[in-house]
């Protein structure tokens, strides 16, 4: 696959098909960190250490309200409601 670079203001850019930015989970205004070995340009896109944190804390509370909702079935509703008293 080839590509052309194109000024753009000051700089040169280097346009990325879709198909390549999918492959390293990139999008428009994804950071980029670049570097060059030996000779060759490299552009990995940058991941904040908590990236996914938030969803992942979600997940986890909402498996513990369903475990436990599950440990509360063991005990029986026996209409004796003490709250009512």
């Amino acid at each position: 696959m080839q590509t052309t670079l194109r000024k753009m203001g000051n700089s040169t850019g280097m346009i990325l098909p879709k198909a390549v930015l999918q492959e390293i989970g990139a999008a428009a205004g994804t950071a980029m960190e670049v570097r060059v070995e030996e000779g060759r340009v490299i552009a990995t896109p940058t991941r904040h250490p908590r990236d996914g944190w938030g969803a992942a804390a979600a997940a986890v509370a909402a498996a513990e309200e369903d475990s436990d909702e599950v440990a509360w079935e063991g005990f029986g509703d026996d209409g004796d409601d003490e709250r009512a008293r």
